[in-house]
């Protein structure tokens, strides 16, 4: 049986004018990422890859070209069905973590639950701590994010991305803000949240984290330069070796 496409785009361009001039972020980007894959998106600034990431993550549409999610044509959607679409089917994790501060953890990844218009989650709070169990959360629950360090914060983020058992988990520069150790620990997750099923889609700057995925897009002047499967992947533990060698 055929692997089933999470995501497929179809020669997507995005062209953003500004008055007479017109910058194109986006060209003929072809791309599939089926079920259960782990793919990180590498480039430098202005490669296009938060641009890709934002039609992706249905905030933002093409201006030609074909988007998929999970088998729904997006380009055919009003805006209050891309919310939806949002809210049932993407997980997302961001570099701020955005958690209302001075509110528990378990109030922070509820939220998205109580939001919810479909009336699918009968108990949110048990979900929110299911989720907070699955990142290893456990005894930080009624803790106020104020109260937690930027790794903990992060996790509360994660949980927050899966609560709602998203098809898709889209993370923009999800270790950008934390230390080496921190962001190795946080790659960890992803891999163990891959290895449960879920299909992850990260965006980063540090080729390091990139290791930790199954296949790595490269993005270059708004097209894929390279698309490439990882033969030798990173673990926590060779991640952690390479990082004391650097250190000596």
């Amino acid at each position: 049986m055929a692997a089933k496409k999470v995501i497929e785009t179809k020669k997507v361009s995005r062209v953003f004018k500004n008055g007479e001039i017109e910058v194109r972020a986006l060209t003929d980007v072809d791309l599939i990422i089926e079920e259960g894959e782990f793919v990180a998106i590498m480039g430098a600034s202005g490669s296009g890859k938060s641009t890709y990431l934002n039609i992706l993550g249905c905030l933002d549409l093409p201006s030609s070209g074909d988007y998929y999610l999970d088998g729904v044509h997006v380009n055919t959607l009003s805006k209050n069905q891309l919310a939806d679409i949002r809210n049932q089917k993407i997980g997302f994790i961001f570099q701020s973590y955005n958690l209302l501060s001075r509110t528990t953890a378990l109030e922070n990844v509820e939220l998205p639950l109580v939001y919810d218009r479909t009336a699918r989650f009968p108990n949110p709070k048990e979900m929110a701590e299911n989720a907070l169990k699955q990142v290893g959360l456990e005894n930080r629950m009624l803790h106020k994010t104020n109260e937690l360090s930027g790794g903990q914060q992060q996790r509360v983020a994660i949980a927050r991305a899966l609560v709602n058992d998203p098809t898709l988990i889209l993370a923009d520069e999800a270790t950008g803000n934390l230390d080496s150790k921190t962001s190795i620990d946080i790659a960890d997750l992803f891999v163990r949240l891959n290895d449960e099923g879920k299909t992850i889609l990260m965006i980063t700057h540090e080729p390091e984290i990139a290791q930790f995925a199954k296949r790595i897009v490269t993005f270059r002047d708004g097209y894929i330069l390279k698309d490439e499967l990882i033969a030798n992947r990173s673990t926590k533990e060779s991640a952690l070796r390479d990082l004391e060698l650097t250190a000596k």
